[in-house]
């Protein structure tokens, strides 16, 4: 769309559409950012460190709780497979609720 003020040079490879920018004179606008860790942020740790500390300590010590994976109605084999997967699904859920949570504030 070409406005009767735009002056055409007659360059189709230069050619704008008749776009012309007139600016406002104001500086765009910053986002708000925050600096606070927040609650969320360490439940996100806390599920880290879950992740990386206390559910491979709990594979070392799970052939000497065998007793305790039994009275659960599980396997050895079944508590090894099934382990790592409880900090998997609980990191994940934690990581959607929180940026769920920061896209509302």
């Amino acid at each position: 769309m070409v406005t009767p003020d735009a002056e055409s040079s007659g360059d189709d490879a230069e050619d704008d559409g008749g776009y012309v920018h007139r600016p406002s004179g104001e500086p765009p606008k910053q986002a708000e950012t925050s600096d606070e860790f927040g609650w969320e942020g360490w439940a996100l740790v806390g599920m880290i460190l879950v992740g990386f500390l206390v559910i491979p300590v709990a594979i070392l010590v799970l052939p000497a709780a065998q007793g305790v994976v039994r009275s659960l109605g599980l396997t050895l084999r079944a508590a090894y497979l099934a382990l790592p997967l409880v900090p998997a699904f609980l990191l994940g859920a934690v990581a959607v609720w929180s940026a769920l949570r920061s896209r509302r504030s």
